[in-house]
């Protein structure tokens, strides 16, 4: 999936090979790559056209080619310690932890018809954009387009384009249209992504830069992209109560399924990950955590490309902790060049490793212990 074309081209593109050709022709451009930003953007799509034509490495060799961080993940302690940070952040605004947590929150939050969703989008990015511009450094244009989707697929808002030419799509089959969900979006889509990606685009425009300049989601950048983007609240509107409560419940439900990304790719039976999840987060039903799981094990593409968002998060929630004048070098970067985990931690070396720190398998290991033991005694009694 091509995400965004930082270097547009004028006329008919060649139509694209097929995969093993493809391959072939990466690995012989890969010995004359040059710059290790390029041998590093090869070495993502080698890795991933070897997952879509079969393969399965392991989740952290996997992770480390494509998104360039580790798969380490988070202790349980930490999560737990995140989830507290959210619990308190919901009961401020009269939000109780249970089963009904979502749709008390999709309740409070203020619904928002469909039909008005792409107005509130604009207007709030209209009303962001100044913010957003100091932080950054950025005065790159861009031109936004907004249309409505009917797919079967685990989001419900994409932006992709080419250029200063952004498209924000709305998949009316899975969007939770809410007056603080189309703030969020404007921060995330338009402002993050969208203003973002231009920004860089624009940089394209004038420089030789040293990077490949058509983005992909199983790249090293998608951990600066999906972080900041959804980091943005706690920087740009850190005094708006929904929006900075809104972020840290998803900073804590994208470390759970990390903990589930790990535990499944780990051989943990489905029934342990689907009684964590549960423990973890009451308000996920089966269907939920059932596409959580198969997202995360069985298609190579989100295999690689869930993990950015709980690595990406991680590390940005922890920089709005951070001294100024390292948060504004990260951020006017950031708008600058589709910057890697590494560039990422060179630019605040004090801060968190990319990827968690580790010792978030023990639970994974205990539970396929536990499970053995199980069929053991079932065994047994037979």
């Amino acid at each position: 999936m091509i995400d965004f074309d930082f270097h547009p081209l004028p006329g008919e593109q060649p139509a694209p090979a097929d995969r093993l050709t493809t391959f072939r022709r990466l690995s012989e451009l890969r010995t004359d790559a040059g710059h290790s930003s390029v041998t590093q953007r090869i070495d993502a799509d080698l890795a991933y056209l070897r997952s879509l034509m079969g393969e399965r490495p392991p989740l952290g060799e996997y992770i480390h080619a494509t998104q360039g961080c580790s798969a380490a993940g988070w202790p349980e302690d930490y999560v737990s310690e995140r989830g507290e940070i959210a619990r308190e952040a919901l009961a401020a605004r009269g939000v109780a932890w249970n089963k009904n947590t979502a749709a008390t929150l999709a309740e409070i939050d203020g619904p928002l018809d469909a039909s008005a969703a792409s107005d509130a989008i604009r207007h709030a990015a209209i009303a962001y954009e100044p913010s957003v511009r100091e932080a950054t450094g950025s005065h790159a244009p861009y031109d936004l387009t907004v249309e409505s989707a009917d797919v079967d697929a685990y989001w419900a808002y994409w932006l992709d384009g080419a250029g200063h030419r952004v498209r924000l799509r709305l998949n009316m089959r899975n969007a939770n249209f809410t007056e603080v969900r189309a703030r969020q979006m404007a921060l995330h889509e338009i402002l993050g992504h969208g203003l973002q990606s231009a920004s860089i685009a624009a940089r394209c425009a004038t420089e030789d830069v040293p990077w490949v300049r058509l983005l992909s989601v199983h790249g090293p950048q998608q951990v600066l992209l999906e972080g900041w983007a959804q980091a943005m609240p706690l920087f740009i509107t850190p005094d708006d109560e929904p929006l900075v409560a809104s972020t840290r419940l998803v900073h804590y439900t994208h470390l759970v399924r990390s903990e589930l990304h790990l535990a499944l790719n780990s051989d943990t039976p489905i029934e342990r990950c689907a009684e964590h999840a549960r423990a973890r987060v009451p308000w996920w039903t089966d269907s939920q955590i059932a596409g959580f799981l198969a997202d995360r094990s069985t298609n190579p593409q989100l295999r690689t490309y869930m993990w950015a968002y709980a690595a990406g998060l991680d590390w940005f929630a922890n920089l709005a902790d951070a001294e100024p004048t390292v948060i504004e070098n990260v951020l006017r970067q950031a708008y600058r060049a589709p910057l890697t985990p590494t560039d990422l931690e060179k630019l605040w070396p004090q801060g968190p490793s990319v990827g968690g720190p580790g010792g978030a398998t023990s639970h994974a290991n205990d539970a396929r212990q536990d499970f053995a033991v199980e069929i053991q005694h079932a065994c047994d009694n037979r």
